[in-house]
Parts: structure tokens; sequence; C-alpha cells
């Protein structure tokens, strides 16, 4: 029988290979792979739960089951402070949906652990349904964070509303730490807004509430009236008023950063839009100086008439309909503190004027964006001229631009590129 053949240290290189493999086998470390033959069931919880916090939901749980020992951070509390739960109908929606077994261990071992929370539903009244159920059930929560977001068309507004005030009321409640709530196009009413203030008035700094048909008037004043630390605020138009901007503007209550209006239309002739008086947002600027009020559009021309009659202190214009000359003039004229302004579409008459106006008394304006309307090359040239370098944001479709006498449509990348400071060219198709 043939002898293996010694190496010079006496060692048989076939008994080494087998070696290295039972090594690699039980998970010992080797010094020519220490990372692939680390011991991973040791590693140490912080590290684990570290690595745990980059991974999706899925494979976070997949990896509970590796072992015991991460099974345990699977389930520590740092894990489950802030949680999405989408919920859809799978023979309807190509969105993911949080499997219900895991809804009900969230429910059961981790509801007090949540503090950022967040739905994310389909166009289906099942899934807002869901949605309600899960939060009727977050009896001993501590949430900071509240939102609900509809992916398409908004599905909360099919649901019952007494089964969504009831839902939403459990939260209000029991969490007594609420600092942020999205609740847009959702049937909270003004009750329900009251139990809101009554348990979380001294932390409440963010509302976001646009498209709320069962709020009125003096359902926002009263959460402006009593949580004194509210810094951002998102609501229709319909709610503003003069008292809510006294409110927002008294002594107790700290600045105003941000203030989200959307004037919406969806019947040309049946909304009357009221006026605010130029004392009110002047009460609000003297208060909240760097307060950003934005100002979403959603109206047919004839609707127009009453806005920007007066010095109005809007500082972010966006116009989702056809808006006339004659509202761009008026912008021009009395919106001094104006930043930003999309316009998305106009008529056939050319803007030249009104843009000049515009840069001419706006001087904090930085960001421009035009779709669907008309201005001539020279026209708006001379409007980039006089904004000059400030204007950081510049968006305008290549068809705006109608080429005249001095420029044609080769010539404006240049002089536009050269008044702003850096290389541009129009958009083939809009941005915003």
């Amino acid at each position: 029988m043939k002898r293996i053949r010694q190496t010079d240290k006496g060692e048989n290189p076939v008994l080494q290979k087998l070696q290295r493999t039972k090594k690699q086998k039980t998970g010992y470390c080797s010094t020519s792979h220490p990372y692939a033959l680390i011991d991973w069931g040791t590693l140490p919880h912080h590290v684990i739960l570290h690595i745990f916090q980059f991974l999706p939901l899925v494979d976070r749980a997949r990896a509970s089951s590796v072992c015991r020992r991460w099974n345990e951070v699977f389930h520590i509390p740092d894990l489950w402070r802030k949680f999405e739960f989408e919920l859809s109908q799978p023979a309807t929606s190509y969105l993911k949906s949080t499997h219900p077994d895991l809804i009900q261990q969230i429910i059961k071992k981790h509801a007090d652990h949540l503090q950022y929370v967040s739905f994310k539903v389909d166009s289906s009244t099942e899934s807002a349904e869901a949605a309600c159920d899960i939060l009727s059930q977050l009896v001993n929560c501590s949430i900071k964070t509240l939102g609900l977001i509809s992916t398409a068309k908004p599905s909360f507004m099919d649901v019952s509303k007494a089964h969504f005030v009831s839902a939403l009321t459990v939260v209000f409640v029991n969490s007594k730490s609420l600092s942020s709530i999205k609740i847009e196009d959702t049937p909270v009413d003004d009750p329900s807004l009251k139990v809101l203030v009554a348990n979380n008035s001294d932390t409440l700094k963010l509302l976001k509430m646009s498209s709320c048909p069962h709020v009125s008037p003096a359902g926002i004043l009263c959460v402006a009236d009593q949580c004194h630390g509210l810094r951002e605020l998102a609501l229709n138009y319909y709610l503003l008023s003069d008292e809510l901007l006294l409110a927002l503007s008294s002594e107790k209550h700290v600045n105003l950063e941000h203030l989200r209006i959307d004037v919406v239309s969806e019947n040309p002739g049946q909304v009357e839009f009221h006026t605010i008086k130029k004392q009110s947002w002047d009460a609000l600027i003297k208060h909240s100086p760097k307060v950003n009020i934005v100002m979403y559009f959603f109206l047919y021309e004839e609707e127009f008439d009453p806005f920007f009659r007066e010095e109005t202190p809007v500082t972010h214009l966006y116009f989702g309909r056809a808006v006339s000359k004659s509202m761009l003039g008026r912008i021009g004229m009395n919106c001094p503190r104006l930043i930003e302004l999309v316009v998305c579409a106009n008529g056939l008459q050319p803007l030249d004027d009104e843009l000049i106006c515009i840069a001419e008394r706006c001087k904090n304006l930085t960001a421009m964006g035009l779709g669907e309307c008309e201005v001539t090359c020279r026209g708006f040239i001379e409007f980039v001229k006089m904004c000059g370098g400030r204007l950081t944001q510049l968006s305008v479709m290549e068809e705006v631009l109608i080429p005249d006498s001095d420029y044609n449509l080769d010539q404006i990348h240049s002089e536009v590129s050269k008044h702003l400071g850096r290389m541009w060219f129009p958009d083939m198709m809009p941005t915003w």
C-alpha cells in the first residue's frame, strides 16, 4: 500500500484539507476568510439590531427564524417604533400588503411600542376599513406621528363616517403625545378634532387635513386656539378665516412655519370664495415673519376674481388649471414675498408683461415653472435678465417659447444660460 507523502513539516496535506472543510461547516473562524466563517448566532444584540434596522420587514421576519437569539432581537421594542401598514386587495391592486398574521402579532406584542405609524391603502373600501379596524385596536399605544395615505382615490371617504371617527378617536384618546397627523381625504369631523385637542394640545405640531369635508371653520379654529405649539398646518381654503389667522398670531402661539392652502373647485360657479382681510394676513406675518404660505389653485378662470386684490403674503403658488393674464398681473403687483411660481396652463396670449412685472416686484422669486402657455423669446430673456442668478430653478417647456424678431429657439439657451450663470435648456416635458 502506498503511503501518502508527508510535507516538510510532517503534515499530511489531505488531512489538512479535510480539517479546513470541517471548520467551515462548523462555522469557526479562519484566517483566510474571517467574515465568511463568523458564528452569526453569537453576535451581540446591538449589532444584530443595527443590521435588522436596514432590512425590509419581510427579510427581517425571515432572518428572525435563523436562531433563537435573532428571534429575540426581532421583538426588541426599538425595531417597532416606526411601522407602515400596507393594506391592499391582491385581486385589484399591484401594492404589496402586510400579512394579516404579522398585523395580529404587532397588535398583540408591539402596540405599546409603536410611535411613528402610517397606513398606506389602495383604492378599495375594504383596505380602508381594515385600516380602521387596526386603529381601533391600538388601545395601549403611545403614537407620536400618524399618517393615513390613500395611494389612488381617497378610499377612506368611502368608509362609514361613524366607523372611521370611532377608530381615529381611539388613537387620539390613548396616545396623548401626538405631534404629527396627516389625515387628508378622510371623514374626520369637528367632534373628533375636539377629542384630539383635549388629549394632545400640548404636543401637536403638524396637522395636515386638506379635503376633509366634515370639518368646519369652527372645528379648525378650535385646534388653533388650543394647540399653541402648532407649526405646520394644511387645509382647504373654505376652512381659512380671519379668526383662524388671528388665533395663529396670538402671543401664546409659537411661530407658524408652514401654512398650505388648497383652493379647489370641481364645478365652476357652484362655490363662492370668500376674501381674507389684509389686516389678518399682516397679523400673521408680524407674528411669524418667516412662515411659508403655499397655495395650490385648481379653479376655473372665472373663479379667480376674489384673490390677490390686496397684498397677500403667499410664498409659493401652484396653478393646476388655466389662470388668466389679469390674475398673473395681480400676483406681480400684490405678492411681494413670492418665492416659487408654477403655471401649468394659460391661454394663447403672451405673458411677457406679467412675467416682467413679477420679476421686478417679487424680489424673492427663485423658482419658476411654465407649461401650456406662451411667452416670446425676447420677453422671457428679459424676465431672466431681471431675475439673474437668484433663479435657482427654471423649468419651462420648449413649446412655451415663441420665436420673435430678436431671438429664435436656437439662440435662447445660450442667452438664458449667460444671465443665469449656468447651463440651461428648455424642457421637453414638465418636471413638476
